[in-house]
């Protein structure tokens, strides 16, 4: 099968959303053909759809597996559950099994979670934020589905949906790399002893010995988060702004909501952002390589940065954008 390389952007079209909007008098095309044609493309790219709902709602956070299969999980149980109703959030994997850009084939690997908000295959299985826990999911049987279940980090703090521990990652040396914003309270009970974060920040968790520990505080709603070629950190923040911020064992940015800001950003002024990539590979054009890409959700487009060695630390330098959006439902 002939291998094609893309650019995933998730992001949700809901009518009901939008008219549901205060204040909201024209409702604008939600068709796929409007948002495809609102759509400003560097020179050269091309942009298609690859799932859409029903098969994917409201997807939160996705990763690839070994296999080029993507992961994503969703909530339509967000902002929170109510009383009566279960818990029936999705993990779904999707393939492209022809190559054409197009998920034509999906499976629901799990349909009993609680607004789960980190995905991230390994180990055989995938691992899962869920709520206030961190899930080992596996398929045992070979048909698809979850159906070993287990708690392997429990005592994440809940108090604000939206700020619940998320964006996993494999890092270079092995450890899954897991955020949290700054509303939240942290408990975990370890092997190791109780380990807490009170407020936003970033742990690291070793799956052989089950360790966690904290490896930076503060950020108000970090969502994004990058290793470089030397394994340096790299965050963003979804409420903080300031670009890119270089991150550091130990390193303390907003001890607590509405203290003063201990540690800057790499880009003073610029907006919000969410996700964070590093744009590297074969398939990139080479002029984009090494660029970070990062979403603007309240500026409807995706930024690029490059990062250059300043004295211990690095700089940052705003890039043309990846791409961007004349419709107010793109908001990756």
């Amino acid at each position: 099968m002939k291998k094609s390389a893309f650019l995933f952007i998730s992001f949700l079209l809901s009518l009901a959303h939008l008219s549901a909007q205060r204040g909201l008098t024209k409702i604008p095309d939600t068709s796929i053909k409007a948002q495809l044609d609102a759509f400003i493309l560097p020179e050269g790219a091309k942009i298609n759809l690859f799932a859409s709902e029903p098969v994917v709602r409201n997807p939160i956070h996705m990763n690839w597996d070994s296999r080029g299969r993507l992961w994503v999980v969703g909530s339509p149980l967000y902002p929170h559950i109510k009383p009566g109703q279960e818990e029936s959030d999705q993990l779904v994997i999707l393939e492209d099994t022809t190559g054409d850009g197009v998920a034509d084939k999906h499976t629901v690997f799990a349909d009993d979670l609680h607004i789960p908000t980190g995905v991230l295959p390994g180990d055989g299985g995938v691992y899962v934020a869920n709520s206030n826990d961190v899930l080992f999911l596996k398929d045992t049987d070979g048909d698809g589905k979850a159906d070993h279940r287990e708690v392997i980090l429990s005592g994440f703090g809940t108090e604000d949906t939206h700020h619940i521990v998320h964006t996993f990652r494999w890092g270079p040396e092995g450890m899954m790399w897991l955020n949290q914003s700054i509303y939240i309270h942290t408990h975990l009970d370890t092997p190791y002893g109780i380990r807490r974060l009170l407020g936003g920040g970033m742990w690291h968790y070793r799956p052989e010995t089950r360790r966690a520990e904290v490896f930076m505080k503060g950020l108000v709603n970090p969502w994004g988060h990058v290793f470089d070629k030397w394994g340096q950190s790299f965050m963003t923040d979804g409420a903080g702004g300031q670009g890119i911020n270089f991150v550091y064992p130990r390193s303390v940015f907003v001890a607590s909501p509405g203290a003063p800001r201990r540690v800057q950003g790499l880009n003073p002024g610029q907006p919000k952002l969410c996700g964070l990539e590093v744009l590297s590979g074969s398939h990139i054009p080479e002029h984009w390589r090494g660029a970070l890409a990062s979403p603007d959700f309240r500026g409807h487009r995706i930024k690029t940065y490059r990062l250059s060695d300043k004295g211990s630390a690095y700089q940052s330098r705003v890039g043309k954008d990846l791409v961007a959006s004349r419709h107010g439902a793109f908001r990756p």
